[in-house]
């Protein structure tokens, strides 16, 4: 028996040993390699929407079509966008005057014969209603930065011009310097030439893709296919494993190296150590992967009963809930009653002001419904902008009061989009359960006395009155 466990730790530490290369070169580096390009996008998800609110605001298109008369105005827009959502710059360009409009003034005029302008003319081009690219901030010739391009057309399809705002790359280099210092891997931007664009700090210059020694027969490989796992070995010995991706907002590589050790030393004590331990160590990775799968079974168990945005209960699990209430009512001979709400006018909302918005409002006002039920009674999101509350305990006039305090309490709050106070209402049918009843024909009522609302001018309950649904 000593014998068996010896040779299969053995032929475990040399297939370990194997299996850390392979992991290392096609899944570890490469791995590495996503998060980083995960969080550039995020990080890039918010100018997108500044920009793209930009390019649909009427005062922008107004200010356009009567002749760009006061150049004041579009620089003031400018400067108020910079200081709302704290990006380095934010700029127009018009399509008619050539003007290139800064929080700071008209800069300049851009020209087809100068080549810091070609980035305007690629986003004229485009097909797509956006272009990233990374330039020099034309207010500050030393400041590298992103910038989001952003096509302006009017309602028949024609160009009017670029607009959109800029952010600083010291949040990617931040990003690249956290997950060397959490990693230990060297990680750096290059073009499609070779030549390093954005690196750390501690970037060392020897290390760059083009000085590598051994990496001259692979170089065309990194620099023309989207993505690429090598290794090879350097001049002092050591094998160096390379990551690259293209990151085609930016048209730059990203790599991502790490040395391995030749001499394996912490490979060959774990192998020391297994022969001793293997058996407590099995207990201790068992004990962590039952917690770990509990984990993800509770997060799972969230995402299906909870609604994403507003985070009240999904429709999925609601007639859960109500079989719940159902039983418990009968049990303590207590009444039973649904509200079906729905926000008024919401899809104006989102035309106007655009999808986030929205969810503000859906967000808003679902933090709002809560704050006015006990905890036993149910929020669900029950379509779009509708939501179902279910009143445990509550006859059709109790549930008519708290409906009426929510109501009121939604009618009182105030939203700011586009520097406009927006005010919204919300209408509410309500349905007291009655013997025997399904949830789809508690639901139907509720529903039927929701038109009803609707109808009457909403912003208002039905029924009116305390009356008995019975009959």
């Amino acid at each position: 028996m000593l014998i068996g466990f010896v040779a299969t730790s053995l032929m475990g530490y040399f297939v370990a040993k194997d299996s850390l290369t392979d992991r290392l070169q096609q899944e570890m580096l490469p791995l590495t390699s996503d998060n980083i390009y995960s969080e550039i996008q995020r990080d890039l998800l918010q100018p997108l929407l500044i920009s793209s609110l930009m390019a649909n605001d009427v005062f922008v298109f107004d200010w356009i079509n009567n002749g760009e008369q006061d150049a004041n105005k579009m620089t003031s827009y400018l400067s108020q966008i910079q200081q709302k959502y704290n990006t380095i710059t934010a700029f127009f360009v018009s399509e008619s005057s050539g003007n290139y409009y800064h929080p700071s003034g008209v800069l300049k005029r851009v020209s087809t014969t100068n080549p810091d302008d070609h980035w305007y003319f690629e986003a004229r081009n485009s097909h797509h209603p956006y272009v990233i690219n990374i330039d020099r901030d034309t207010a500050d010739k030393k400041r590298l930065s992103i910038f989001v391009n952003y096509r302006i057309e009017d309602k028949s399809g024609k160009f009017i011009g670029v607009i959109g705002v800029g952010l600083s790359l010291q949040t990617v280099v931040e990003l690249i310097e956290n997950y060397q210092k959490r990693y230990g891997r060297e990680i750096y931007f290059v073009n499609r030439q070779g030549e390093v664009m954005l690196q750390s700090s501690q970037y060392r210059s020897e290390l760059h893709l083009q000085n590598k020694s051994g990496l001259d027969k692979a170089f065309l490989q990194v620099l023309t296919s989207p993505s690429a796992s090598l290794s090879f070995k350097t001049s002092s010995g050591n094998m160096l494993y390379l990551n690259s991706r293209l990151v085609p907002e930016f048209d730059w590589y990203l790599i991502v190296e790490q040395v391995n050790d030749p001499s394996s030393a912490r490979i060959e004590t774990a192998f020391l150590i297994n022969l001793a331990v293997a058996v407590v160590i099995s207990m201790i990775v068992l004990a962590l992967a039952h917690f770990t799968v509990r984990g993800y079974h509770d997060k799972l168990e969230m995402m299906a009963t909870q609604d994403k945005l507003t985070g009240v209960a999904s429709r999925q699990v609601f007639e859960f809930y109500f079989k719940q209430a159902v039983a418990r009512g009968k049990r303590r001979d207590e009444p039973l009653s649904l509200v079906l709400l729905d926000i008024d006018l919401f899809k104006a909302v989102n035309d106007t002001y655009g999808h986030e918005a929205g969810d503000r409002v859906l967000t808003r006002v679902a933090q709002l419904i809560k704050s006015h039920v006990r905890e036993e009674d149910v929020v669900c999101r029950w379509g779009g902008e509708e939501f179902l509350i279910l009143l445990s305990g509550c006859n059709l006039q109790h549930a008519r009061d708290i409906t009426e305090l929510i109501r009121s309490a939604v009618a009182g709050l105030q939203f700011h989009f586009s520097n406009q106070v927006v005010h919204i209402t919300v209408s509410a049918g309500i349905a007291e359960m009655q013997t025997d009843e399904i949830l789809g024909q508690v639901v139907e009522r509720a529903d039927h006395h929701l038109y009803a609302a609707k109808r009457a001018g909403r912003n208002c309950i039905q029924p009116d009155i305390d009356e008995n649904e019975a009959t």
